[in-house]
């Protein structure tokens, strides 16, 4: 299987991923503390509850998900400082969006990487009961 290594849509100016100089330290430090944030599965759900919607209420954002409004409010303060979502005021109401649209991508490519995987390791896991 051959795999696309083209920038993504989100960055299309940025060159292709083997083009690119080996991560120095402080990149890998910086892409290591997006991953960390992003590893959350609240904060997962709330992002993927954006990208479908497009922008949501705190409100809104806590029905989908079946939460406190509290609980998302602290979530989104985290996402908000990190630069991962903007907000919105309109009157009393404060909206959320994703900041970004590589954020979306990234969503998008890393549960594919995740259906991929558990495929794969299915497959592996058929292939070994076989072959014993």
């Amino acid at each position: 299987m051959k795999i696309d290594l083209s920038p993504p849509a989100c960055a299309p100016d940025a060159p292709p991923l083997r083009e690119r100089p080996l991560l120095t330290p402080e990149q890998a430090s910086h892409l290591e503390r997006t991953f960390k944030m992003l590893a959350n599965t609240t904060r997962l759900r709330m992002l993927h509850a954006l990208a479908r919607a497009g922008e949501l209420s705190v409100s809104a954002l806590a029905e989908a998900l079946g939460m406190k409004p509290t609980a998302v409010s602290n979530q989104l303060q985290r996402l908000t400082y990190t630069g991962v979502v903007a907000p919105r005021r309109d009157g009393v109401q404060i909206y959320y969006r994703l900041l970004d649209p590589c954020t979306a991508s990234l969503l998008d490519y890393a549960w594919c990487f995740t259906e991929c995987a558990a495929a794969e390791a299915s497959d592996w896991e058929t292939q070994e009961g076989v072959a014993q």
